[in-house]
């Protein structure tokens, strides 16, 4: 919990924020929050090497800069994450210093990261590290080189936020953060209003008279993300006679005609709907029973409080970082990631009896204290923690 000294106005003039967050492209959950933030410190400035645009209902609302560009140079490939080396514009440093915040926020252990703890004498500014959540091939905690050049960095760290506890317990145990300057929430979190601007049509209602529960996937179709595991986990229940429900996946990737041509296959009770904007999907969260996630590992998995917010049941991997919003058997049920019979009975749960509608309930009111609005408090408490002018009390 966090007192600040002296009380602060609800909106602040006088600090100057940057964000340094490498990707923006596709990141729409982030605009919520940003939005809310610059609401209080107006004078907040966000560095990007990947823009795709404002999210509808969202646009001016925060400061965009696009600083050169972000390439990646493939190293180790893997069923997760791959193990990327990103290369950023070192010009971000250039553009800090005309700009001479008091505080950075920059995202994950990237080069702006380093290049911003390099400047901070010259600079002056404090730098809040943000680390989304712990992932094996993320945490990288088998690369020695990697570990160490994080360990420098979180050294001279002033703050971190990290959604998860897991994502403390990496910062604290591996990289040697200290404790009292890492706080675990929730802040990248959603808004139903950002998932609903566009008109709904009528496809989502008609998918309400295939055979229930309906069962609803939202992400890429990547080998990460375990659709795999989910498919083969339809097949044994056809196996076992059980066909009654649907299954709809939505998104796109390198994945989709081969997962497509297996569901067909196996004649499994898959509806394939392609890529849905942003803007549109709340429209599909109303119409599904149960969310299911069945990702090999996700840092966080934003998409879980995107179900959450529309009051669906969660079947969750614990691979992905967002489990920790799952209370077992209250607002839905966890299973090890790729663990195929575990999968197959979960669903059957919501096939035999669990209570749909009050699970999905729970899972509401879980959700209902991590807004936009909440993240940005949280945000904002540590901007002026980061900076020396608040205390930190704990229990």
């Amino acid at each position: 919990m966090f007192e600040q000294t002296p009380q602060k106005s609800q909106q602040d003039d006088n600090y100057r924020v940057a964000w340094l967050i490498p990707s923006l492209r596709g990141g729409n959950y982030w605009h919520p929050v940003l939005s809310e933030f610059t609401r209080q410190f107006t004078k907040t400035l966000v560095y990007t090497a990947q823009w795709s645009g404002y999210a509808a209902g969202f646009e001016n609302e925060f400061v965009v800069e696009v600083i050169g560009e972000q390439r990646l140079f493939k190293a180790q490939s893997t069923e997760g994450y791959n193990r990327n080396f990103i290369i950023l514009s070192p010009k971000v440093i250039i553009h800090l210093l005309k700009f001479k915040p008091d505080v950075i926020f920059t995202n994950g252990f990237s080069l702006w990261t380093l290049l911003s703890i390099l400047f901070k004498p010259i600079g002056k500014w404090r730098v809040t590290i943000a680390y989304e959540g712990s992932a094996p091939n993320i945490d990288c905690r088998d690369s020695q080189f990697r570990t160490f050049c994080r360990r420098i960095m979180a050294k001279w760290g002033d703050a971190f936020v990290t959604n998860s506890k897991a994502g403390k317990l990496y910062l604290t145990e591996v990289l040697g953060a200290q404790p009292e300057l890492v706080f675990a929430q929730p802040y990248e979190v959603p808004v139903s209003a950002a998932l609903l601007q566009q008109v709904q049509n009528s496809h989502p209602e008609q998918l309400r008279l295939l055979p229930k529960p309906i069962f609803l996937f939202v992400g890429q179709l990547i080998p990460r993300k375990g659709i795999r595991c989910l498919l083969k986990a339809c097949a044994t229940l056809k196996t076992r006679g059980r066909n009654d429900y649907t299954l709809l996946i939505i998104g796109e990737g390198e994945q989709r005609q081969e997962l497509e041509a297996f569901s067909k296959e196996q004649d499994l009770p898959v509806k394939w709907l392609g890529w849905v904007d942003y803007g549109s999907l709340g429209n599909y969260f109303k119409v599904a029973d149960v969310f299911v996630l069945p990702t090999i590992e996700d840092t966080w998995g934003m998409v879980v409080l995107e179900a959450m917010v529309f009051s669906k049941p969660i079947l969750c991997s614990t691979g992905a970082g967002a489990s920790e919003m799952v209370i077992e058997g209250e607002n839905g049920y966890l299973f090890e990631p790729e663990n195929i019979e575990e999968l197959a009975k979960s669903m059957c749960r919501f096939m035999d009896g669990s209570d749909i509608a009050h699970m999905g309930s729970i899972s509401q009111k879980l959700i209902a204290q991590y807004t936009p609005k909440a993240a940005a408090k949280f945000l904002a408490d540590v901007t002026y923690f980061a900076f020396g002018s608040c205390e930190v009390t704990r229990s």
